[in-house]
């Protein structure tokens, strides 16, 4: 089954001008980032076709050869760059026309219903306008409005890409009780610096080790109950995230599954882990200070109990050394260390005899 894109063309593909017309060569101009962008979505194996409104083309005031120049020698500057059209549709007729052919109508497009080789569940539409949106809900897939000056949207290319080609695992999970409100964000197959902020600052330092050293894009927001003490904050954070974990694996299909022992200076730190579905939580290791900056050593263990409850992790953590600061960041630094290897994709099988994890 092959997913299908359908582009726009002015706004979309090229740089849409004043006068709303690339009817001259030297109107034309490539949008920033589609040239990499359609060549991972190409690798994707997604195919491409145009569907474009050009209001009243053939007329006297907009003729075919104005036309043709320009668009050739920008399917040509694709083709160079190794992408290819598989069609390119135009709708010549005017707004006031009501044709069944112009977008938002799928008119053009009517004889792709009838293929049973594309697969609609992955295919979707780009363009700059809100009519193209229509036109994608009128075909139900998926539609992306390119962010321009002159209509708005909120996607560039190198995001919609990363939308269709990479298939993110995201999660959004807000839990709100009568002592904490929190939310988490994860984003496991983007990478950006983590934006926490949980009112213990060491606390927002080892979150910080879990989105860095895990390779994930992270975002940790908590307001909790500090004026009685930390328990509720770190524990209620710690099942949020185990949470967003969970939601964002999904059927776990292709993840590596295990990982990781990781040393700092004196302190040496092992983390079993297991995406198994099955919660299960050993620790190993003793803390002789009762605080690590605001952080109650007691927590660090029971953050990690938590995170295995709501996410299904099997994790055996084990840690010693002489600095309790090193062995706190060590477990958090190896616990990430290990996710990273459990959610890394190498394939798409289910990493399971039993079919399910």
């Amino acid at each position: 089954m092959t997913p299908i894109l359908f582009i726009d063309r002015d706004g979309t593909l090229i740089e849409e001008p004043d006068d709303f017309q690339i009817d001259d060569y030297a109107k034309l101009r490539l949008v920033q980032d589609v040239v990499p962008a359609l060549l991972k979505l190409r690798d994707a194996g997604y195919q491409f076709v145009i569907v474009s409104n050009q209001d009243g083309l053939g007329s006297e005031a907009y003729p075919r050869e104005a036309f043709d120049g320009p668009n050739s020698l920008m399917l040509q500057i694709f083709q160079s760059q190794g992408i290819v059209f598989r069609d390119v549709l135009i709708d010549c007729s005017w707004p006031h026309d009501n044709a069944p052919t112009r977008k938002p109508g799928i008119g053009l497009v009517l004889p792709y219903l009838q293929d049973r080789s594309i697969d609609w569940t992955r295919s979707a539409m780009v363009g700059d306008r809100s009519t193209d949106i229509e036109f994608a809900d009128n075909l139900r897939i998926r539609g992306f409005q390119l962010r321009t000056e002159q209509f708005g949207g909120e996607w560039d290319w190198n995001g919609i890409a990363h939308q269709l080609a990479d298939a993110p695992r995201r999660a959004a999970v807000e839990r709100n009780t009568r002592e904490t409100r929190i939310r988490v964000e994860v984003d496991l197959d983007r990478t950006a610096d983590p934006v926490i902020s949980t009112g213990l600052p060491f606390f927002d330092h080892m979150l910080e080790q879990v989105g860095k050293h895990g390779g994930f894009a992270l975002q940790v927001r908590t307001e909790g109950d500090l004026h009685i003490d930390e328990h509720h904050t770190v524990e209620d954070t710690a099942l949020a995230l185990g949470q967003a974990l969970k939601e964002a694996l999904g059927d776990k299909r292709g993840i590596g599954r295990y990982g990781f022992t990781l040393p700092m200076d004196e302190t040496l730190a092992s983390a079993a882990l297991d995406l198994s579905g099955r919660p299960y939580f050993i620790f190993s290791g003793e803390f002789r200070r009762e605080r690590v900056g605001d952080l109650p050593t007691e927590l660090v263990p029971h953050f990690f109990r938590s995170v295995c409850d709501a996410s299904g992790l099997n994790l055996n953590l084990q840690v010693s050394g002489d600095n309790d600061h090193h062995k706190v960041e060590a477990c958090f630094k190896v616990f990430a260390r290990a996710l990273r290897q459990a959610i890394r994709r190498e394939g798409a099988e289910l990493p399971s005899t039993k079919g399910t994890l």
